[in-house]
């Protein structure tokens, strides 16, 4: 029987969530673009174009930078495969729902693994970390930037000394922080660093945006074994990026447009005026919440500014709340992973999605959702908070 299917027209939700957000029209444009075969010319100059982008994104100097094809988990896998082979060891912070994923792809490498672990809402302690690998030969120290099953930012600066100290290469998830929160890849001597283009980007999910420095190339020509994946295969991959354009795999051209978009809206408003738009949204909601009796799951020293760890008040039925910000507000929140599913909702503020329009409206929702839910809360308070956060640093005057 020939099904009968009406015109797809799903409904444009406000998207705050850890990903993905919600993308730029100018963004939407750019993939209604003419499709190009992916050797044409023409398309080679988009490539160039959007390797010229993430290099500011990233502000690193690497030949190697470009879009591996596929999710942000795409890049985690590129660089756990890339990287180790059987007997290496890999250092992994494990504090969430993704370390735990990084240290699976290096298990799978061959690598033995062992995890910097931390209980949910801590990061993991570098000086803990030191001891641990003190005398160890360790290959690959990977950190998540920013978990994003617990809100929690990692040090990058004082887990770069401790890869110094055992001699690792830095691999650095930047998937929910890119574009979002301070990440300077040379200054900081990150050897590898990928993001997704859904988060901060604000592109659709689909490209896992990588840099890797000339340690990593040297690493990569040395493996004694042939990487276990011939797609995620950077030696190919590289080839098919750089000056040879030699055919690797039939890229998503669309999606190139895409990201390229994304990246020049990036570059427009300037990293650092990204990175305030994202705090100052950050804290007015943390404010707005707090003046609402909700408590964050991290403290504040260790808090991602792109995605929120709140705890859900006790007696609230965490799948209720977030179904009625859907029905009713058409606004798409999280709710926890593993361990912390039914206690914490987690809240983006990423790219396109962290305006301080959203954060207010987020916390009228739930102010009036959680009222009704048999929580006592001071009316507007939230709001009200957090318009004062935002009377207290207002935002950047627009420059020419």
């Amino acid at each position: 029987m020939k099904p009968e299917l009406g015109e797809l027209n799903p409904p444009a939700r406000i998207l705050l969530g850890p990903g993905p957000s919600n993308v730029d029209s100018r963004v939407y444009r750019a993939m209604m673009a003419p499709v190009l075969g992916h050797l044409d010319p023409e398309f080679i100059h988009i490539m160039d174009d959007t390797q010229v982008l993430m290099r500011y994104l990233f502000d690193t100097q690497n030949r190697l930078t470009f879009p591996v094809s596929g999710t942000g988990s795409a890049g985690m896998d590129t660089a756990m495969l890339n990287l180790l082979e059987p007997g290496d060891t890999a250092a992994i912070t494990v504090t969430g729902f993704f370390g735990a994923r990084l240290a699976d792809m290096a298990a799978r490498a061959g690598a033995e693994v062992i995890e910097l672990k931390a209980e949910p809402g801590l990061p993991a302690d570098p000086e803990q970390a030191r001891a641990t690998l003190r005398g160890k030969k360790v290959k690959v120290l990977a950190v998540t930037h920013g978990e994003t099953s617990t809100g929690v930012m990692h040090d990058l600066d004082a887990f770069r000394q401790v890869a110094d100290d055992c001699g690792a290469l830095l691999v650095v998830d930047a998937v929910a922080t890119a574009g979002g929160m301070p990440l300077r890849v040379d200054a900081q001597k990150l050897d590898l660093c990928f993001t997704g283009s859904q988060k901060c980007l604000s592109a659709p999910p689909g490209l896992a945006p990588l840099t890797a420095g000339p340690q990593v190339e040297e690493t990569i020509r040395r493996r004694k074994t042939r990487v276990p994946s011939w797609y995620f295969d950077l030696t190919y991959i590289m080839n098919y990026w750089g000056a040879e354009r030699t055919y690797h795999h039939t890229a998503p051209i669309s999606m190139v447009y895409a990201l390229r978009e994304a990246l020049r809206l990036v570059a427009e408003e300037g990293l650092e005026a990204r990175w305030e738009r994202h705090r100052r949204n950050q804290q007015a909601l943390v404010a707005g919440l707090e003046a609402m009796g909700l408590e964050m799951l991290a403290a504040p020293e260790q808090r991602m500014w792109t995605v929120n760890a709140v705890k859900v008040p006790a007696g609230v039925e965490d799948k209720r709340v977030r179904g009625r910000l859907m029905e009713e507000f058409n606004i798409e929140i999280a709710g926890g992973l593993g361990t912390l599913k039914g206690r914490i909702w987690r809240i983006g503020l990423m790219g396109t999605s962290c305006t301080e329009t959203n954060v207010l409206l987020l916390l009228g929702a739930l102010e009036k959702i959680l009222s009704e839910e048999g929580c006592k809360l001071s009316p507007g308070a939230g709001v009200a908070a957090a318009a004062q956060a935002y009377q207290r640093a207002p935002a950047p005057a627009a420059t020419d």
